[in-house]
């Protein structure tokens, strides 16, 4: 468990920068478009897809960081009135639907990047395929989340936060 915890939360923490850069970059580049457009009147062709491919890199990086640091959206008041003893069962159900989530997510985002992978996107000359890297590394990064949860729970630890 210690060694899984140490790699996990540098791999949270290098996430959450990827996550973080991206979205600077994104603004960057949104920003760049809108001057280019209503400035300069010439909109740069590559600037949507770009945004698109790093919204969806600051998502996905940004959500495999809030699974390992149990940032994720949850019904807490519905629990809290739940017995002591069902706060367990319930984070059990919640960690194995991230790790089945994290693996359909993983499968799928791989399948997809198979069959997309001879076409290009036009404005950026890249594989289609690139659109999927980043799901198929939160979904790795989720499945490795999440069993370490689930190994905290079933030996009744805590996991530490990456941002403590």
């Amino acid at each position: 468990m210690n060694f899984l915890t140490a790699i996990n939360t540098r791999l949270s923490r290098w996430a959450m920068y990827i996550a973080c850069t991206g979205l600077a970059c994104l603004v960057c580049v949104v920003d760049y478009s809108v001057v280019m457009r209503y400035v300069f009147n010439d909109a740069p062709a590559f600037a949507e897809q770009a945004a698109l491919l790093l919204v969806i890199t600051v998502a996905m990086f940004g959500a495999s960081a809030g699974v390992r640091d149990a940032g994720h959206i949850g019904m807490d008041t519905l629990v809290a009135l739940l017995p002591k003893k069902a706060h367990r069962y319930i984070d059990l159900i919640v960690s194995a639907i991230n790790f089945t989530f994290g693996g359909v997510l993983l499968i799928g985002c791989l399948l997809m990047a198979e069959s997309t992978y001879s076409a290009t996107i036009p404005t950026i000359g890249i594989s289609e395929a690139f659109r999927y890297l980043p799901p198929i590394a939160a979904g790795v990064l989720i499945i490795l989340f999440s069993v370490e949860h689930l190994i905290a729970i079933l030996t009744h630890k805590k996991v530490i936060k990456s941002w403590h």
